[in-house]
Parts: structure tokens; sequence; C-alpha cells
């Protein structure tokens, strides 16, 4: 196959292929490198990349398989991994001046995950400032002139332009389905607590998730089940069994199901073409889909976000901002202090709503299906000042529910996305009813 076609397969078609022989690791990743040697120039999108490593990687996988050894479901697939996620072959540096040269001892727990599922680790992909809201250098490969989003740029940029089938992100706002709308690709935040989370920066751990991105739900299931699990050393970590996502993902609805569309207090500020794509999404879904004015306000929920991250920002973080104050941008270091300011009886009612929130979706949910709403204001903003604007994700990660991203929209020639939101530890059928919307537009388009 050609470069250009390798660099378009997912990552459940390349580990299949490789799997039967079809296809060489080797040829995938050296796929892959040739499309990041003609891109990156201008996208970015990459914070260490050790070519020869991950060509090594890959003749090793290519060896394993050829002696008939065990292989995993991600046998050969390169990933990129976010620069706040701990690789002891590489360098993590969390975005930040501060961790120049950092080099860890261990593997993060995803990533060893990863590993031991085959995975080829290609490299470590460009993060905002310490996972925050200060722009990284990063472009949209849609169009350059335009933000990728943030805090999990690179991951989101390397997968919509080809450069690697998936990534890993964090959230603790928005940082991964606001990207994956922005660059128009499938975003996955799951539940609180299913992927565990030791060797990964910790910003505000009450709040801290990681997700995947892909370019097919089948693609974000399939990491996840590689990299989900019980940890000890996360006290967010669910120990339970392991749902598999991709066969639930799979699975055909005996009846369609049912959406409900869900404005938030945000919708005042959604742009006129958010607006009106969501508008023609309702209309065309018809009876499918109910919109519904919620009896609680997710303005307090998300106020209520904001305090908690800025609460435990400013725990992790102050230290480095007394240490080296000079190495923190000042829009990072207002925020601290902004959280240093916050007392202990408004940070643990912030924590304790939740409970309140979490009754009345999870309620909302199984009385009328699940949650769609706008997974950014608009399209990527133009320029490199700003990740965009969060305000439709906060609420739910605050809560913990899983969330998905699906690239359905556009105006002006950029991507939107349309996010879906599930009940807590239901993921495999968040990703079943998103992957009927998927098809379901699909074949009406």
């Amino acid at each position: 196959m050609a470069d250009m076609k390798l660099c378009e397969l997912g990552a459940g078609a390349a580990a299949a292929a490789i799997a039967g022989g079809d296809l060489s690791s080797d040829a995938l990743v050296t796929a892959a490198l040739a499309r990041i040697a003609e891109r990156e120039g201008e996208l970015q999108a990459w914070a260490f990349l050790d070519r020869e490593r991950a060509l090594a990687q890959a003749k090793a996988a290519d060896e394993q398989r050829r002696e008939g050894k065990g292989i995993g479901q991600l046998h050969g697939v390169p990933v990129g991994i976010k620069d706040i996620i701990d690789t002891a072959d590489m360098p993590t540096e969390n975005g930040s001046a501060f961790f120049k040269g950092r080099q860890p001892r261990h593997d993060a727990a995803a990533v060893a995950a990863l590993r031991a599922a085959g995975a080829v680790v290609l490299g470590k992909t460009v993060t905002t400032e310490l996972a925050t809201l200060t722009p990284s250098v990063t472009r949209n490969p849609v169009n350059p002139a335009h933000t990728p989003g943030g805090s999990s740029s690179g991951s989101a940029a390397a997968v919509a332009s080809g450069m690697v089938p998936v990534a890993l992100g964090t959230q603790t706002g928005g940082s991964v389905i606001r990207p994956a709308a922005f660059c128009g690709i499938f975003g996955f935040k799951p539940t609180f607590g299913l992927i565990a989370r030791p060797g990964v920066l910790s910003q505000a751990p009450s709040l801290d998730t990681i997700g995947v991105f892909g370019r097919s739900l089948e693609d974000v299931a399939l990491v996840v089940d590689a990299i989900q699990g019980y940890d000890e050393r996360d006290p967010a970590s669910i120990a339970s069994s392991r749902p598999n996502l991709l066969a639930r993902a799979q699975e055909d609805w005996p009846l369609p199901p049912m959406f409900i569309f869900v404005k938030t207090h945000a919708w005042a500020e959604a742009e006129a073409a958010t607006r009106e794509a969501f508008g023609e999404l309702v209309e065309h879904l018809g009876d499918k889909v109910e919109e519904i004015s919620l009896d609680f306000s997710t303005e307090r929920g998300v106020a209520a976000a904001k305090t908690v991250q800025n609460v435990e920002l400013a725990h992790h973080y102050g230290p480095l901002l007394e240490r080296a104050p000079d190495l923190i941008s000042t829009r990072l270091a207002n925020q601290i202090e902004e959280g240093r300011r916050v007392n202990g009886i408004d940070y643990f009612a912030a924590l304790e709503a939740r409970h309140e929130f979490n009754a009345s979706v999870e309620g909302l949910i199984a009385q009328h299906g699940y949650i769609l709403t706008p997974a950014a204001l608009g399209p990527a903003p133009k320029g490199l000042d700003s990740t965009g604007n969060p305000v439709f994700c906060a609420f739910w990660t605050y809560l913990g529910v899983p969330a998905v991203t699906l690239p359905l929209l556009e105006a002006d020639g950029l991507p939107m996305g349309v996010q879906l939101i599930g009940a807590r530890r239901d993921d495999g059928r968040l990703l079943r009813a998103a992957r009927w919307l998927v098809q379901n537009l699909a074949e009406d388009a």
C-alpha cells in the first residue's frame, strides 16, 4: 500500500492486517514517519520523536509475530502519547520549561498497558502548559490558521493529520472533547476512574481523566479496552470487571436509541453556526430526539467544577510558581492565585454537589435517552491565542460521566463536534448509541 493509504488505516484495521501477515509494523511505522516529515513543520504536533527507536520497536513487533509468539490487540500499531503521561524511554516535559529534560524512570500505567498490547509508542505529543489553558505551538490540521484546541493539542492534530491512527490525551475540563471536535475526529472521555492514572501529571485529581483520540468509534473503544483496569495506586480507579467496550459498541440495537437535546446555559454563548447546525440535526432525528429543559443549573455546576479545578491546581502547581515564577505563564499564575483564594468550605461544597447533579443526570438518561449537546461554542477559533472555551464540556467532566464527540457537522469548511453523554460506568452503551447516530446520518447523507 502507498504511504498515504497506510496512514489512512485505523488502529483496528492495521492491527488485523499485521496479525494476519498482510502488513508489517515496519511498513506502517515507516509510513507514519513519512507523514510526520511531510506535515510536522507546519503543524508542530510532536514534543519528542525518536525515529530510530520507533522503527526498532516496529521491527521487534514483526519478529515477534513471525516467531508465532502471542500478540496483543494493538500489535505493531503506532500511537502518540500526550506529553504529561510518563514514558520510561522518552522525556516527559509536561509542556513546561520547568520540566525541560525530565526523564521518567517508569512508564505510566496506561503506557505500560499499551506496550503490553503490542503498540509502538511513536513519541510524545505537544500539550499546553501543564495541560492548562495557555496555548501551545500546535496548529489545526484542517486549517493551520486556527487552534487545534487544548490541552491535548498535539494528540488531536497527530490523529487528524494521519500521523498516527490513535493517541492518548487527558481531560480535566474539555481537553479531549474540544480538540477532537475542532480537528474533526472522534474523542472519547470515559467514565472517571475507568483508566488508571499512575504516571500522569496531577492537575486536579478529582477531575483528571485519560481519554483517547481516533478516526473511528471502534478505534477509541479498542484502545480503552487495552488500557482500562483497576490500579490500587489511583484512589479513583474503579475496582470492577473490565467491560468489553468494542464488543458492546458494535452490537445492534433491537430498537433505535433515544436522545435528548440539552442546550445547557452555554447555549446562550453558542455561535450562530452551532445553533443552525444543531437545529438541523434535531430536525433530522425527528421523534428520536426530545429537547428538554433541565430542572437544575448547569451554570452552578460549571462554577463548582471551576472551584474544584482551581483549588486542586493551586495545590499541585503552586509550589512550581513559588520555586520558579519566571517559568510559569501569567495566565497560569493568575489561575493558581484564584485557586488559593477559595475557602475550604466552598471547595468541599463544590465536591459534594456532584452527588445531587449526578442523581438528576442519571435519572434523566434512564428515563429519556442519551444526552446530545454541542462539544464547543462553534468551530475552532482563528489564531493561536486561545484553545477555545470548554464550557460545553466542563460540567460533564465534573460529574465523571462518559462523553464522546462525533465529527458530524461543519461550518465554513471547519468541523464541529456533536457531543453525547451517557451514565457513569455505561460507556459501552454510550458508544453503541454514538455508532447508531453516525451510521444513521451517513445513510441519510
